[in-house]
């Protein structure tokens, strides 16, 4: 399967770009300055079984590079978030089934001093757009610690919707934490997330026009 990548996507003053070794500095001084913000939302490494082996954080360049190997084996959409010209954060489409589910769930964090601008909303509708159109799943799943109210937000402005819970999903801040699972199928948006969240924009702020979208190759 053919998932379209590498790719740029962008709305206005957000763009969607491929993750790059040479990020290395910005993204640490972003994701060092939001470390108490985020803590609390990041997956973590749980404690080695008896006899296993002890597993580490990678570092940022084993992160690429992996994100690189599992984009290039159409498992993967790694992108770092821009706003402004300025990297803000990271999205993520992984783990990428084709088949009979043509799946994939995303994961995301941003810079708080952009949070509340419609950065986020706008970054998941882009991916989600670029996921149901050119690379043809059928559905979008994102996980959200129920406690995450800022993360809950975007969500429900793009009105995703709730299909429970999961318990103990993920292991986040040293512990099994549940998680509520949000879903979108490509037929609950025919013409675009993109284009129905900039009409929920434009009604709740009247006057603002509607922004355009570009995918560029």
């Amino acid at each position: 399967m053919n998932v379209t990548w590498p790719v740029v996507l962008a709305d206005g003053d957000v763009v969607l770009r491929p993750i790059k070794l040479r990020d290395h500095r910005i993204w640490r001084e972003v994701n060092r300055r939001n470390r108490d913000w985020l803590r609390p939302w990041e997956a973590t490494v749980p404690p080695p079984a008896p006899g296993g082996p002890v597993a580490r954080r990678p570092t940022y360049r084993q992160m690429v590079r992996h994100l690189r190997a599992e984009a290039n084996a159409g498992r993967m959409l790694p992108f770092v978030i821009e706003y402004q010209g300025r990297l803000v954060g990271q999205l993520t489409v992984a783990g990428i089934t084709w088949g009979s589910m043509c799946s994939g769930h995303v994961g995301y964090w941003v810079d708080r001093e952009v949070a509340g601008r419609g950065v986020m909303p706008t970054a998941v509708a882009l991916a989600a757009d670029h996921c149901f159109r050119a690379v043809g799943l059928h559905r979008i799943e994102i996980c959200i610690r129920p406690e995450n109210g800022p993360s809950r937000r975007v969500v429900e402005k793009l009105r995703f919707r709730e299909e429970g819970l999961r318990p103990r999903y993920l292991h986040i801040d040293g512990a099994w934490r549940d998680h509520l699972v949000f879903a979108l199928t490509s037929e609950e948006v025919p013409n675009g997330l993109l284009r129905r969240w900039h009409q929920a924009r434009t009604r709740t702020a009247p006057g603002s026009p509607p922004g355009t979208a570009q995918e560029i190759k």
